[in-house]
């Protein structure tokens, strides 16, 4: 059997979690620089917001309606979902994660266990323990415990926030309860396409040809179509490292000046460098650009990158910062405001695998000294330690002008209990 764990509105959850006024009240959660709306409680869902809608837009509403509105807190998000997955982790050793909000637990040898009470405990033990309220779907298959988790999520009090699909009539009856345009991995486009067919809901799709599924959606449709039927297609995904890395900023400001430009880079080479770090890999060539601002028609226009093979695989920020620079001053051209730049680092090979040149190696000296900067960073705060060509005083912001407190993540935001 398969369960998925999802959290239910995940991120609004996470500012009630900590602010239990507003329990029963709406709450709304904005994207980057407060752009568009992108977690909702259920009284704005209810409002008629849709996911995603420009914030400017729906002002009025918001206002009117006191809906509580938070600059998104990913910090606080992210230190929320460790919490919940490590309490999921003590349930089942084989856990997939999906998301930052869901998880898949493979219940293998679990036959001799009530499944139901064991998903109760578990809804009961992330909702008390770390405050955010979480859906349970059990079922044979990873796609029908999808299923499952929504009609947990759809009808909590009659479910007790858990479904389990544990026999053929409560399979067919919930596929024919799912819209197609809501089963997972089915597309906006594929459902239309299907719509046009008669095919109006996950049971529907079910009965379809498997020929005419495999030409049309190809074998991962195919996949979905015997997994919704009870045969176990989709296993666990093991999480492969990323083939390419990239930062890349627009600025606040144009940039005519090859030394703002350089600090830029260099931060944005330093940022790769970590990631690179994170996932135990090396990089062997990395891509540099710059852009002028497309909107200023008054201003004379250039778009430029350049491909630097590097002499040796590194993920060295001293070394990735030192030909970032290089690449730069390459294509630099004086005379242009720069709005936008980026580094790209690219051919990726495992750290502990790497093959030594007969001339010109990384220098070894860096391993131990990148795994103390990242120590330090991880303990007091990104980019406490720098490098030279860094601007020490500078840290690129996100317009956040509605940002709650980082209450599990900085000792000065900690909850403060008054008795």
């Amino acid at each position: 059997m398969f369960a998925l764990v999802d959290c239910n509105n995940f991120y609004a959850s996470c500012e009630r979690a900590f602010r239990p006024d507003l329990r029963g009240k709406p709450v709304a959660v904005l994207s980057n620089n407060d752009g568009c709306i992108i977690a909702r409680s259920n009284e704005v869902k209810a409002l008629g917001i849709p996911m995603g809608a420009p914030a400017f837009e729906y002002e009025e509403i918001l206002t009117k309606n006191n809906v509580h509105v938070f600059s998104a807190n990913f910090a606080l998000y992210g230190d929320m979902s460790h919490r919940v997955m490590n309490i999921l982790h003590e349930y089942t050793p084989d856990l997939e994660i999906y998301s930052i909000d869901e998880a898949f637990l493979k219940l293998e040898g679990f036959e001799n266990y009530n499944i139901q009470s064991y998903g109760e405990e578990i809804q009961l033990k992330v909702t008390k323990w770390t405050g955010i309220p979480i859906s349970v779907g059990i079922a044979p298959t990873k796609s029908l415990s999808k299923v499952a988790n929504r009609i947990a999520k759809k009808y909590p009090d009659k479910t007790k926030s858990v479904y389990i699909i544990d026999s053929e009539e409560k399979r067919i009856k919930a596929l024919k309860w799912l819209k197609i345009e809501d089963v997972w991995g089915i597309g906006r486009q594929h459902s239309k396409r299907l719509k046009a067919m008669n095919v109006y809901n996950a049971y529907d799709f079910t009965l379809l040809d498997d020929a005419w599924v495999r030409k049309n959606l190809a074998v991962v449709g195919l996949r979905l179509k015997h997994d919704l039927q009870g045969m176990p297609t989709l296993d666990f995904e093991i999480v492969q490292p990323k083939k390419n890395i990239a930062t890349t900023r627009t600025f606040e400001r144009n940039y005519t000046e090859l030394e703002q430009l350089n600090e830029r880079v260099t931060t944005f080479a330093v940022s790769c460098a970590e990631k690179l770090r994170m996932q135990k890999s090396c990089c062997n060539a990395i891509m540099v650009f710059i852009h002028t601002n497309g909107n200023r028609k008054d201003l004379p226009q250039y778009y430029k990158n350049i491909v630097m093979k590097l002499p040796f695989p590194t993920n060295s920020s001293i070394e990735l910062a030192k030909f970032a620079s290089q690449s730069l001053e390459r294509i630099f051209l004086k005379g242009y405001h720069y709005k936008k730049a980026g580094v790209i680092v690219m051919d990726f090979s495992p750290e502990d695998e790497i093959q030594f040149n007969l001339f010109e190696n990384r220098n070894l000296r860096h391993i131990p000294l990148m795994q103390a900067v990242d120590k330090i960073n991880a303990t007091y705060g990104q980019q406490k330690v720098r490098l030279a060509s860094q601007d020490l005083k500078r840290v690129w912001k996100m317009k956040q002008e509605k940002l709650s407190p980082r209450y599990t993540t900085n000792i000065n935001d900690i909850i403060i209990i008054h008795t």
